[in-house]
């Protein structure tokens, strides 16, 4: 069975120094990433453990228009530079094959598991594969799936001792819920639970979750049908009760 973990999250962003300057002004590392030269996106990136923040911007909008299966990048095109919004999740996998006949399976159209790749600001070349799932559930997009190279113990050795994971100068601080926005909550809930086999829970609030790995995905009622938040657990009294607002996403700390 193939694993399924919160790999990172996706923010559109017209200028990736703001989201670097205001994480930075509150003790939380982020730094310029590197280009995806074959799409026209680019990137900066906050880590926390192995489950990242991407800040993705375009830096080629005719290369970006020409790219033809990465929904991720053609939605950048369309919803940049007005709209600065979180995007969607991302979820890893080991085994990203089985996964696609999954959500065929499900009926779900996917694009080919395509092959991407950047350098980094040192000028290594990171790879991985990916598809896209085309469309959405009650106006929601769908997240994407990635299998990078290597195993999970393997990139936070790697990343670690790069320096790409490093202390936030705030204190712990941990990524633990994505906050959905969804006219019916327990519809998309269920409905995401059953393609991606997440357990699904109902709190008092009526907040429908997904558990996946030691995090959760939770779906509450709203008009918007758009991921809005990223919820961090920290020891910081300095971060602790704060909201950061970039563009339309939220990061709150509890």
């Amino acid at each position: 069975m193939a694993t399924m973990k919160w790999d990172h999250l996706v923010h559109y962003v017209n200028d990736l120094a703001k989201p670097v300057e205001i994480f930075g002004a509150h003790g939380l590392v982020a730094f310029k990433g590197g280009s995806h030269k074959d799409w026209g996106t680019y990137n900066a990136l906050s880590y926390f453990g192995l489950t990242y923040l991407e800040f993705l911007g375009i830096e080629n909008l005719e290369l970006a228009k020409a790219t033809e299966h990465n929904l991720v990048v053609k939605d950048a095109v369309k919803l940049l530079p007005e709209h600065e919004v979180l995007s969607r999740v991302v979820i890893r996998t080991d085994d990203i094959e089985e996964v696609a006949a999954s959500l065929k399976a499900a009926g779900l159209s996917l694009s080919p598991i395509i092959d991407g790749k950047r350098l980094d600001n040192e000028g290594r070349l990171i790879e991985w594969r990916m598809m896209t799932i085309a469309g959405d559930f009650g106006g929601l997009v769908y997240p994407f799936i990635i299998q990078w190279s290597g195993t999970d113990t393997e990139r936070v050795e790697r990343l670690t001792s790069s320096g790409v994971i490093k202390p936030h100068p705030a204190g712990e601080v941990e990524i633990v819920r994505a906050v959905f926005h969804v006219s019916d909550p327990e519809a998309a809930a269920n409905h995401w639970g059953t393609i991606f086999g997440l357990p699904v829970t109902k709190s008092e609030d009526d907040t429908f979750s997904l558990k996946i790995g030691d995090r959760s995905f939770a779906f509450v009622q709203g008009d918007e049908n758009q991921f809005k938040q990223v919820v961090f657990e920290t020891d910081s009294l300095d971060l602790k009760g704060k909201t950061i607002s970039i563009g339309d996403g939220e990061y709150v700390f509890v």
